[in-house]
């Protein structure tokens, strides 16, 4: 991020101690009291801001030190250069208490604008935001509109609203407000005159300014705005473009009420009416309150930078400022019509024609956005179907610009502050979140947290499931926007040198890119690539092994790691509404997709661990479905899939089949399946366990050897039939676990604890009554009482069984 030069002066500044700034801050302290301030203050000053800086937690400054900081700060003749520092310093420290200072007295705006950013940066301890805003109107209102640099206070005027919106007067709102009027509307239409150099060949009879020129050349024939050019500037022509930066946040809190708008009940009532559009029309701007004529001169303004936003810029800054001034422009004008709604009609038509043009535009699609907001906001009210506005957005813009990081941020902001507004435009939304999941996969890191907060707002019933593929295939699809891109730049002509590749350039990838050309594979990829939601799902698992070269891609392995977290956020959603059909497909899924994801580093580990504990979460809203998937649960357990690993799907789906194959959870449920399921876990635990390691089948871990275990000793205890051939069974792992054999496979901690738990459960087994209550227990048995109170059964059960098995000696492990 930063040099090595810039990385060693911050790290010496660090680590400067307390001893060595004390007398740091006497050297300045003595360069302070200096008659003629020159470079070395300047440097001392740099030194001193770079220390107070560059760590988190505030440094202690000397009281003497501070206090001549603040009296440099103030003095009038210091040169600005130290007066800026001097302020940057004492904003570092804020809040301080011990702060003198005021601007009670400050006469220069210059010196003033500094002196109330130490202010304001103290928060509001003092009522500092109060006593700013009033001194600045006072400056204000002793000076002419014209006056020289007035520019340097609006900056704090709206700080000082935005901190704290009812500070002004409304006879001080109300001066501001014609003060703006003049800045916006009257401006000078003429170019600056150029400082003379005051040289041997200057002369007064030199060439007279000429006019302001657009941003295409031509000569300016309307007032001054932000987008008009020319060689210098006057100064209010500069007050002209700072009027209009903070004309938005002015609007917002300039009120009388705070941030104004009308109340929600005399807006209803003015939206939509006729009397209110011949009103605005008849109404002369001499009549109008001053806060009213600023919003007829900011609509006014508005709507001419709109007309200038559509001229060709002969410069590339130019063209970047016409795309800013558009949407700052159009977020004004929205501004403008919640304020007041007669301005909504006089709008919509040069919205309507300006949305037609973006559209068309791909350069501009980021002015679309507050356009497409102003829509959400008003076009119910105006009576418009904005439906084209976000079939545009949400189809074509994430699949051609989701590389854009500025663009992602802010379209998913969109999305996110929106969401009460979308209303029958939801389903749009919903049905784009494969378009959305773009912006997820190539700028996982920063935008994790805001899909967190969206997701649970895009899923429903008819989406959840391809949804849920959608977001296993994440990093795979990160994998398959790098390919898209690298052969789009292919297909077109050679960029500049000087452009960075939008992908990972150190990684080459040829036969990733010919498989992404293969028309055997070009429906798989167009289904990864969709647009929106197809109702379908493709099972991606030849790509996974096309794009397996592209998984140590920086980018894929970022993808990978938010996965499990918008897992969990999926999940949470999903079990608000999920009924019975919905959970069953969401199961299978899960039993589908553990043996098949896209094998980034630490992916597959990750992910298991969140599956296999909402499998238990889905198994406990619905238990049932132990019995209605029967068949695909022992087909899953008859493949030993994913027996590897202590957060495995295959110990979640065991331990299930323990705890709901029972008829107390399901009428349903026969002797027949729990014999099928006991002959399956049996032949499993059998294979894990007698088999010799190996490349195929890996070591089993102990966690699933004592589940296994567990779930046939409750199976026995409910058909007891069982109990012969499980008590045999249990014997034999006791003992294999004792033996020299089972040591050099397992550690003594592992062992030791499958061998506990095989006597823990032929205990049980000695009592099949009691056998069945403790591992079979009533739904009363999961109240706190049958845990806490030692009369209740559950604890005497357990007890008894205890005593009489230890009067079995040769139960005992030993």
């Amino acid at each position: 991020m930063f040099t090595a030069g810039a990385e060693s002066l911050l790290r010496q500044a660090r680590e400067i101690q307390d001893e060595e700034l004390k007398k740091f801050c006497c050297r300045v302290c003595k360069l302070l009291q200096e008659e003629d301030l020159g470079p070395d203050a300047v440097d001392a000053l740099q030194r001193l801001f770079l220390i107070v800086s560059a760590t988190k937690y505030s440094r202690k400054l000397e009281k003497t030190c501070v206090d001549l900081l603040q009296t440099t700060l103030c003095s009038p003749t210091c040169p600005e250069q130290l007066q800026l520092l001097c302020a940057a310093i004492l904003r570092e420290r804020s809040p301080s208490d011990s702060l003198s200072l005021s601007c009670d007295h400050v006469q220069n705006t210059r010196q003033l604008s500094l002196v109330a950013s130490v202010l304001l940066a103290q928060g509001d301890r003092k009522q500092e935001v109060r006593s700013v805003g009033q001194r600045v109107c006072k400056v204000l209102e002793s000076r002419q509109p014209e006056g020289p640099s007035l520019r340097h206070l609006l900056p704090v005027v709206t700080k000082v609203v935005g901190l704290a919106p009812g500070t002004l007067h409304e006879d001080q709102a109300n001066l501001l407000n014609k003060r703006l009027v003049d800045w916006l509307r009257y401006a000078s239409v003429q170019q600056g005159v150029a400082h003379s150099s005051g040289g041997f060949f200057s002369t007064p009879r030199g060439r007279q300014p000429g006019p302001v020129t657009e941003v295409d050349g031509a000569v300016a024939t309307d007032f001054f705005t932000v987008l008009s050019t020319g060689q210098h500037f006057t100064e209010d022509q500069w007050l002209n473009v700072q009027a209009f930066s903070m004309l938005r946040a002015w609007l917002l809190h300039s009120g009388p009420d705070g941030p104004g708008t009308p109340d929600a009940d005399d807006k209803s009532e003015l939206e939509g009416s006729t009397l209110s559009v011949l009103s605005a029309a008849s109404t002369a701007s001499r009549l109008l309150s001053p806060q009213e004529r600023l919003r007829e001169k900011a609509f006014e303004y508005c709507q001419r930078l709109i007309e200038q936003s559509n001229r060709r810029a002969l410069r590339k800054g130019d063209s970047d400022l016409q795309k800013a001034c558009l949407v700052e422009a159009v977020l004004v004008l929205d501004v403008l019509c919640r304020q007041d709604p007669s301005f909504l009609y006089r709008t919509l038509s040069c919205l309507k024609a300006l949305q037609v043009r973006l559209c068309g535009d791909p350069a501009c699609v980021r002015a679309l956005l507050p356009v497409a907001q102003f829509f959400l906001t008003h076009g119910e009210a105006a009576a418009v179907d904005s439906e084209a506005v976000y079939q545009h957005l949400f189809t074509r813009v994430p699949a051609e610009l989701f590389h854009s990081p500025m663009l992602a941020f802010e379209f998913v902001q969109f999305c996110r502050d929106n969401l009460p507004l979308f209303g029958r435009s939801l389903g749009i939304l919903k049905l784009s979140f494969p378009n959305l999941f773009k912006f997820l996969a190539w700028h996982s890191p920063p935008l994790t947290s805001e899909f967190v907060a969206l997701l649970p707002s895009l899923v429903d019933a008819g989406t959840a499931v391809e949804m849920l593929h959608a977001l296993l295939d994440l990093p795979c699809l990160t994998a398959a926007l790098d390919l898209q891109l690298r052969c789009l730049s292919a297909h077109r002509s050679s960029p500049a040198t000087s452009e960075r590749p939008l992908w990972d350039a150190s990684l080459r990838t040829p036969g990733c890119l010919e498989g992404f050309r293969d028309l055997r594979f070009q429906g798989l990829f167009q289904h990864l690539l969709r647009a929106q939601a197809s109702g379908t799902t493709e099972r991606l698992a030849p790509l996974h092994q096309l794009l397996q070269p592209m998984a140590s891609c920086a980018r894929v392995v970022q993808c990978a790691e938010a996965v499990p977290t918008l897992l969990q956020v999926f999940f949470s959603a999903v079990t608000q509404f999920a009924n019975g059909a919905l959970t069953n497909q969401l199961v299978l899924l899960l039993l589908e997709r553990s043996n098949s994801l896209y094998q980034v580093p630490q992916y597959e580990a990750r992910v298991h661990r969140v599956l296999s504990s909402q499998f238990l979460v889905l198994c406990k809203l619905h238990p049932s479905l132990v019995v209605e998937l029967a068949k695909e649960l022992l087909e899953f357990v008859g493949s030993g899939s994913g027996i590897c690993g202590p957060g495995s799907m295959l110990t979640a789906v065991v331990w299930a089949i323990g705890e709901y194959l029972s008829v107390s959870w399901d009428r349903r449920c026969t002797v027949e399946q729990i014999n099928k399921f006991f002959e399956g876990l049996e032949a499993l635990l059998f294979e894990v366990t007698q088999s010799r390691p190996s490349a195929a089948l890996p070591k089993c871990p102990p966690q699933v050897i004592t589940v296994l275990m567990t779930t046939l000793t409750k199976l026995a205890s409910r058909s007891q039939d069982l109990i012969p051939r499980v008590s045999l069974f249990l014997s034999k792992m006791r003992t294999l676990a004792q033996s020299p054999a089972t040591s050099s496979l397992h550690c003594e901690e592992d062992a030791g604890a499958v061998r506990t738990r095989a006597t823990e459960l032929l205990n049980l087994l000695k009592m099949p009554s009691v056998a069945q209550f403790v591992l079979t227990p009533s739904a009363e048995v999961s109240e706190p009482r049958y845990h806490r109170d030692t009369n209740t059964a559950l604890p005497l059960a357990l007890r008894t069984v205890s005593r009489l098995a230890e009067r079995e000696a040769g139960l005992l492990p030993g």
